[in-house]
């Protein structure tokens, strides 16, 4: 992989090599920079000293620039991905759960219901038994049947755009 370095190089000329700094480079700048790039060589030769190379920034290829942010990129498209299925799937688990207990509670009252019915129907029999001598529990429970069904039919009458239709029904008429 190609970088371009940029990097600070600090000098200073030898107070007892300044005529060697003087006389045998005929661009030193450039020259420093060149030994500094190739490889960190001795100047004292030439009547400089390298005090300091200090790398200022590191840049490289935009290729390079471009594919590692797009590696960065997937990464964090793949943790938000992780993260957005772990939510959705703790709210299917929450939805659920109230369902469980929407329906738990359904049949509790269902349950609770059924029981009141039942305990006011032998409340009713028992009553009229003791009321009404030589009757039995299935003469109570088939008049309340009848009862029931009357109360429905004329609850169907009674309201307003009724679609049913009523079709015989006994033993005879299968």
């Amino acid at each position: 992989m190609f970088v371009n370095v940029v990097a600070s190089v600090q000098y200073r000329v030898l107070a007892e090599k300044a005529k060697d700094a003087l006389y045998k480079l005929s661009n030193p700048m450039t020259q420093i920079q060149a030994y500094v790039f190739d490889g960190y060589v001795s100047m004292s030769a030439y009547g400089y000293e390298i005090v300091q190379t200090l790398i200022v920034d590191i840049e490289p290829d935009e290729h390079v620039k471009r594919a590692m942010n797009e590696i960065n990129a997937a990464a964090r498209m793949r943790a938000a991905a992780s993260e957005k299925a772990e939510a959705e799937k703790i709210i299917q688990i929450k939805r659920a759960e109230g369902e469980a207990k929407s329906k738990y509670l359904s049949g509790v009252g269902i349950t609770r219901q059924r029981r009141a019915i039942v305990d006011g129907l032998r409340d009713s029999v028992l009553g009229f038994s003791v009321n009404v001598p030589g009757t039995t529990a299935k003469d109570v429970l088939d008049m309340v049947l009848v009862t029931q069904y009357f109360d429905t039919r004329k609850e169907i009458g009674a309201a307003s755009k009724s679609s049913s239709v009523f079709i015989p029904h006994g033993p005879g008429t299968v």
